[in-house]
C-alpha cells in the first residue's frame, strides 16, 4: 500500500504566502536526466564547485534564486552580499520554511549544512560571520541554484 506524500508548509514569493507543498523524492537516475553533472554532483551528492567558478557568485541583478531541483525560492538577491569568499552569500533565506539545516562533519570540520526543504538539495553552508542584520553567511554554490530575474 503506497502512503500518500509528505506535504510540508513552503513560502512562495510569487503569492507572498506559505502553502502546502509535496515532498520531492525522485531516484538519482530521475535527477540526472534533469540536471547537469555539475549540478548532480553538487545538489544531489552533497559536492561543491570551486571557489570564483560558478555563474552567480558575481551576479548583481535583480530577482529570486531557486532551487535548481525543485524550483522553489531560496533567497532574495535583496540579501546578497559580497563575502571574498567566491561563492554566492546572503544574509538570510527568502523564508525559514524554505531551508533546512543539518550538521556536517565531512571532510575533518564540523559545519551547517544548508538544504532545499522541499527536496533535500545540498545548497552549501551556512556561517556566523556574515553582515547585519542576521550576522550569518549562507555561503552557496551556483549549481544548486537556479536565478530569476525580477
Amino acid at each position: 500500500m503506497k502512503t500518500d506524500p509528505e506535504k510540508i508548509r513552503i513560502y512562495s514569493s510569487k503569492t507572498g504566502k506559505v502553502e502546502l507543498m509535496e515532498k520531492v523524492e525522485k531516484t538519482d537516475d530521475e535527477w540526472k536526466e534533469i540536471l547537469t553533472p555539475q549540478q548532480f554532483d553538487v545538489a544531489r551528492k552533497k559536492g561543491t564547485e570551486l571557489a570564483f567558478t560558478g555563474k552567480y557568485h558575481d551576479c548583481h541583478e535583480d530577482g529570486i534564486y531557486k532551487c535548481v531541483c525543485c524550483e522553489i525560492d531560496l533567497f532574495d538577491s535583496k540579501t546578497k552580499f559580497e563575502s571574498g569568499t567566491g561563492w554566492p552569500s546572503f544574509w538570510e533565506p527568502i523564508a525559514e520554511e524554505n531551508v533546512k539545516t543539518e550538521t556536517d562533519e565531512s571532510y575533518n570540520m564540523i559545519r551547517t549544512e544548508v538544504l532545499c526543504a522541499l527536496c533535500d538539495a545540498h545548497l552549501g553552508h551556512v556561517f556566523d560571520d556574515g553582515p547585519p542584520p542576521t550576522g550569518k553567511r549562507y555561503c552557496m554554490n551556483s549549481a544548486s541554484l537556479k536565478f530569476v530575474k525580477r
